[in-house]
């Protein structure tokens, strides 16, 4: 067997594969006593069918079959032990290929076509210069945290005075019959009201002016506008129950709760952040700012990473990509594909396409690697900014970890997570090799340049799903 590259240009090759019959004659005869062992023909016995009547049957897909398989391991052998960089998957070739006939011939000629990656150089230095912002949270937005932090560490207490729209109502509810409560009627002993949730003004004020021991009439359709579920949750009965019920009920108020946000002392500072970590009000709000500007650091880096996409495509401007085989090869990898779609997508895949080997060479070239434990870490870190997003700020690291688990547990959650590291870490190196033109912008404005760059870029993620076929294969 003899396996060689003729590279037509920089950028494209041909890969031929010769046969001998020595060289698959062993594996066709094997595959042939394996057919006559299973073979059920009528006439011979399993296992005692004539070697003739298998080959006669049999023999010309078999070595088809075998051929194609042997063909297929020496082609990518010789990728892989090659160490050749290609693009996309090996194609037959059509120009060059003779025609083969698995009846006459016993040597065979197999070529395939390939696309390589092209060979450039990637150098920066001060003269390039990229923008980076430092964002700083507004006061407001601080504050903002501040409250949310105070709301969702407060707790319910038991008040005397008279009630407010939020407070929460215990006692029991009472259906009533000629204004004395009605024999089989309805009665809720646990029964919760919270005035700010009655659609009726008037009902509202009635209970907002009581206070434990009283005793309040309303009615609940009136109270809640008729309002199915609300009415059914109240009454602890079936919503298509809630037609036949017109009775008005009295609420004896039991108990009056109210939600107080946590103070701002130390014991607050010490369940948000840990012990000691914070002892004044000045440097937990700090630590708040800390935590904004983390969370918004990602938007900062990725706004980063899309300027340095733009120094990285204008120094690969002139690198040459095997666009004839590209464009042939999209369409045949996928079906959904069509000339007319890959010829008007293809200026913006081959910057994906560029862009993805440039980050392919700073990786290999400066040996970036993700360990697992940075991965745990990055999976707790977008699981924390998840939770936060719903004010859920004071998870447990056993929660977010366990969070974290199920999410690398996902094979697309995992690679994703995977390749925003390799981004950052890429990224962090660029930061090192450039010139940095950094500057304060407040999180607001920041928020705005980020609106409309996505808008700049939206045109850009049209290819990227078929970007990302070429780059799985090249990885492969």
């Amino acid at each position: 067997m003899k396996v060689s590259l003729n590279k037509t240009d920089n950028v494209n090759g041909i890969i031929t594969i010769e046969l001998e019959q020595a060289d698959y004659q062993s594996n066709v005869d094997k595959a042939l006593n394996q057919f006559r062992n299973r073979a059920e023909i009528p006439g011979f016995r399993k296992g005692k069918v004539p070697k003739g009547v298998i080959q006669k049957m049999y023999g010309k897909s078999v070595l088809a079959e075998e051929i194609n398989k042997m063909v297929s391991n020496e082609l990518f052998k010789y990728i892989q032990e090659n160490d050749l960089n290609i693009l996309g998957e090996p194609l037959p070739n059509e120009t060059e290929q003779k025609e083969i006939d698995f009846d006459k011939d016993v040597d065979f000629e197999f070529k395939f076509d390939i696309a390589l990656a092209p060979e450039f150089e990637l150098a920066f230095g001060e003269e390039d210069v990229v923008k980076y912002y430092n964002v700083k949270p507004e006061e407001e937005i601080i504050e903002e945290q501040l409250n949310s932090i105070k709301q969702n560490a407060g707790s319910f207490k038991t008040i005397e005075e008279e009630t407010v729209e939020t407070d929460l109502l215990k006692g029991v509810i009472t259906e009533l019959e000629n204004g004395e409560p009605k024999e089989d009627g309805i009665v809720v002993e646990n029964g919760i009201v919270m005035p700010s949730y009655m659609k009726d003004e008037a009902t509202k004020e009635k209970f907002v002016a009581s206070k434990a021991g009283d005793t309040v009439t309303f009615s609940p359709k009136v109270a809640y506008d008729n309002h199915e579920s609300e009415i059914a949750s109240l009454l602890n009965v079936d919503k298509e129950e809630v037609a036949n019920i017109d009775s008005e009920f009295t609420f004896e108020v039991k108990e009056v709760t109210r939600y107080e946000e946590a103070e701002l002392n130390q014991e607050l500072f010490d369940k948000v952040l840990g012990e000691g970590v914070v002892t004044s009000e000045e440097e937990f709000k700090g630590k708040i700012a800390e935590s904004i500007v983390s969370q918004i650091k990602p938007a900062a880096d990725n706004l980063f990473n899309s300027e340095t996409r733009k120094l990285i495509l204008s120094k690969m401007e002139g690198v040459e990509f095997p666009d004839a085989f590209l464009k042939k090869w999209l369409v045949v990898a996928n079906e959904n594909n069509t000339a007319e779609k890959i010829e008007e997508e293809y200026s913006q895949i081959v910057e994906d396409l560029k862009y993805h080997l440039a980050k392919e060479k700073i990786v290999k070239l400066n040996d970036i690697k993700v360990e697992e434990d940075e991965m745990q870490q990055f999976a707790i870190d977008v699981a924390r900014a998840q939770f936060a997003q719903y004010g859920m700020n004071n998870l447990t690291n056993d929660m977010l970890a366990n969070y974290a688990q199920s999410m690398l547990q996902d094979e697309a959650t995992s690679r994703n997570m995977y390749d925003r590291l390799i981004e950052n870490k890429v990224g962090e190196w660029l930061k090192g090799q450039v010139k940095l033109d950094e500057e304060e912008i407040m999180s607001k404005d920041f928020e705005k340049l980020l609106q409309e760059n996505d808008a700049e870029n939206a045109a850009e993620a049209v290819a990227d799903e078929i970007t990302d076929a070429i780059e799985e294969s090249t990885e492969e």
